[in-house]
């Protein structure tokens, strides 16, 4: 009964909350949810723990699904190792944002909503990890993008929430479309769609070909290609990638629960899963390595200029995601995890620490407005600090020559991809080493001048101007002035802004993450990538070992302390530039036009797909519309149907109600009758 619960419980906590908000309140409803995703979290916690003892795979059946002609789908929740660590990620940070919220959302009045809207996406994307066969993992790949939508546009009232959230359904509906038709090609081939028969067969259908257009083409590349398509969709990457960053617009533990945990490591999880059918496939590999890393290298560029806060942790999101592929394009699928695994605890500190700095702002964003804010809220800043010195991998390789790295979680996570890369030798893996290298520079440049941008120098939080701006950029949620966080209330109440603290219960979440964000990847690398254990983890997981793994524990020196000089001139360069030298962006702005202008247009992706896809839809639109009115409505609705409508009328006039006028009537119609006979003899 424990898995059963991990998994249906939130899915009942959420209907509980929704449906009976009005019973329970909101104080009942943010209960009810969060006390059930604690407990899933613990039992999560509980099975992780007995399959690092003793791993092992299995399945239990809760009903039969549906039947269609030959094929028959169970819903079976799935679990081993790859289940193990996906439901640990998932029900922790989610408990977690779920008691962030009662602080951050205190003052909605639609909190029963909101809670039943992140316990459905626990659910969904727990029904996702734990599918068994991919009918039942493509229903928790909708399920999540539904309670997406439902997230990002919680704030419906603000136009740009409905539009974020119209524009991520839409653009993983591109993504979703191709990975359907990945899971229609897996079942044309193998005759199944359970995971396990798909996998023992993949080596045996190596070379098998499909007709497509009068050619032939490679049936595992095509089935593999488009599964990866969905997975681009789901885990935003280049070219799929535009919804990401909009996603921002939904209340800050949304932007935690999607970006750390759930929505975007599904592809992620995807690749790993089918792992085996994906090795049967080098071109889809070398495919998944090269979008990979430009994802990864492109997301990093765009992060280097942003001045929203949260925009910058977005962007940092789809980059380290471009590491969790190119690890998983070179065969580095313990590695890919563990990036996953240790991400989502310092990813959802950075993202919740973002919230307690815009809740102490009063809702306000945009770093140019912050400054000094070390001394004002000094918890928010270790906290932010220490996610940090997570994401941008401080670590020092066999620190004192004793055999043994020491480091914050994601230096073993980031470190294990890009030496895997190097060791894979292959020309695509030698490209994602650079590249790897080269964005962990700028990494830790957008990471430490969010932090000194935000904390150290003078405030720029006081007088009127910042006032009006902050104002005009206020949450929606404050938009009648009426809350003691909205700016100008606070403004008029106290004569200016003054930075205030989070209360305990936003507080205690990011102390908890804090600790995965400093010792996960140390209490864990050996069983994700270690030579020994690892190879027992994984056992019975799916999960794909290449024998090349344990060439990447011994890769030149330089490949190991590449990542660590390339944080340091990260940092010297945040340094200078944020702290020590503070006109240098404005003189690199006006040097560089151009490429800021280009960056900060985000490579112009927006209004490429504006040109080449929104407007000549709406041209179309517009076509068929004059078609319709000149057409249609012409000989349809202003034709016929008004030559009815008239003809109706007219006899309805007849009907008056009076016996004289019948009576008329009658005798008009047989004299009628009588001239008609006479005239025809």
């Amino acid at each position: 009964m424990t898995l059963q619960f991990i998994l249906i419980g939130p899915l009942v906590a959420a209907a509980i909350a929704g449906f009976g908000r009005d019973l329970l309140g909101r104080a009942g409803a943010r209960t009810v949810t969060t006390a059930t995703v604690f407990v899933a979290a613990a039992l999560s916690w509980y099975l992780f723990v007995q399959q690092i003892a003793a791993p092992s795979a299995g399945a239990v059946t809760l009903l039969d699904w549906f039947s269609s002609g030959t094929m028959h789908v169970n819903w079976q929740i799935r679990f081993d190792t790859l289940t193990g660590v996906m439901l640990v990620v998932v029900t922790t940070v989610s408990a977690l944002v779920h008691l962030y919220s009662w602080g951050y959302m205190d003052e909605d009045p639609q909190q029963p909503k909101f809670f039943a809207y992140l316990s459905l996406f626990t659910f969904a994307m727990l029904a996702l990890v734990t599918a068994n066969n991919l009918v039942q993992l493509f229903f928790g790949w909708e399920a999540v993008g539904l309670a997406s939508y439902l997230l990002i546009g919680f704030w419906y009232y603000k136009p740009s929430a409905n539009a974020a959230a119209i524009k991520a359904f839409v653009v993983n509906r591109v993504g979703d479309f191709g990975f359907a038709l990945g899971i229609f090609g897996a079942y044309y081939l193998f005759g199944t769609i359970e995971i396990d028969p798909i996998l023992a067969a993949a080596p045996a259908m190596k070379g098998a070909t499909l007709g497509f257009l009068g050619h032939r083409v490679d049936a595992l590349t095509c089935v593999c290609l488009l599964l990866f398509l969905g997975a681009m969709g789901k885990s935003a990457q280049l070219g799929l990638h535009t919804w990401l960053p909009d996603a921002m617009e939904g209340p800050t533990p949304v932007s935690a629960l999607i970006h750390a945990a759930t929505m975007v490591t599904a592809g992620v999880f995807m690749l790993c899963r089918l792992s085996p059918l994906f090795e049967q496939s080098s071109q889809a590999l070398t495919v998944v390595t090269y979008v990979g890393a430009a994802t990864c290298f492109v997301a990093a560029t765009i992060g280097t200029v942003q001045n929203d806060i949260k925009r910058v942790i977005a962007y940092s999101t789809m980059s380290q995601l471009g590491y969790m592929f190119f690890a998983a394009g070179v065969g580095a699928y313990g590695a890919a995890m563990f990036h996953l695994f240790t991400h989502a605890f310092f990813k959802a500190l950075l993202f919740l620490g973002a919230g307690s700095v815009i809740h102490a702002m009063h809702h306000e964003q945009d770093m140019r407005f912050y400054g000094g804010l070390r001394r004002a809220i000094p918890v928010t800043f270790w906290i932010m600090m220490i996610g940090t010195l997570a994401i941008t991998g401080v670590g020092i390789p066999d620190v004192l020559g004793l055999g043994s790295d020491f480091g914050f979680a994601g230096y073993y996570s980031k470190d294990s991809i890009i030496e895997s890369a190097f060791a894979r030798g292959t020309h695509a893996g030698q490209i994602a080493f650079v590249v790897g290298v080269v964005v962990a520079l700028l990494t830790s440049f957008y990471s430490w001048r969010l932090l000194f941008k935000t904390f150290a120098g003078t405030p720029r939080w006081a007088g009127s101007e910042h006032i009006k701006h902050a104002a005009h950029h206020a949450d929606p949620a404050d938009e009648h002035g009426d809350s003691p966080h909205h700016p100008v209330a606070a403004a008029h109440g106290t004569g200016g802004y003054h930075p205030h603290e989070s209360p305990l219960v936003m507080l205690v979440p990011l102390l908890a993450l804090a600790v995965g964000a400093i010792g996960a990847g140390f209490a864990f690398h050996e069983l994700f990538v270690g030579p020994e254990r690892g190879e027992a983890f994984w056992h019975g997981s799916l999960v794909y070992r290449a024998a090349f793994q344990e060439s990447a524990h011994h890769v030149p020196a330089w490949v190991t302390w590449s990542p660590f000089a390339a944080w340091v001139a990260g940092l010297l360069i945040a340094i200078n530039s944020y702290v020590w030298n503070p006109q240098i962006p404005a003189g690199f702005k006006a040097t560089w036009a151009p490429l800021h202008d280009f960056l900060m247009h985000k490579w112009y992706f927006d209004e490429l797909y504006d040109t080449l896809f929104v407007k000549p839809a709406f041209a179309i639109g517009r076509l068929f519309w004059r078609g319709d009115g000149r057409v249609i409505d012409a000989v349809g609705a202003d034709g016929l149907a008004s030559v009815v409508g008239e003809g109706s009328l007219a006899a309805h006039r007849l009907q008056t109600g009076y016996v004289y006028t019948y009576a008329f009537v009658m005798l008009f119609g047989v004299a009628g009758f009588a001239a008609w006979m006479i005239a025809r003899g």
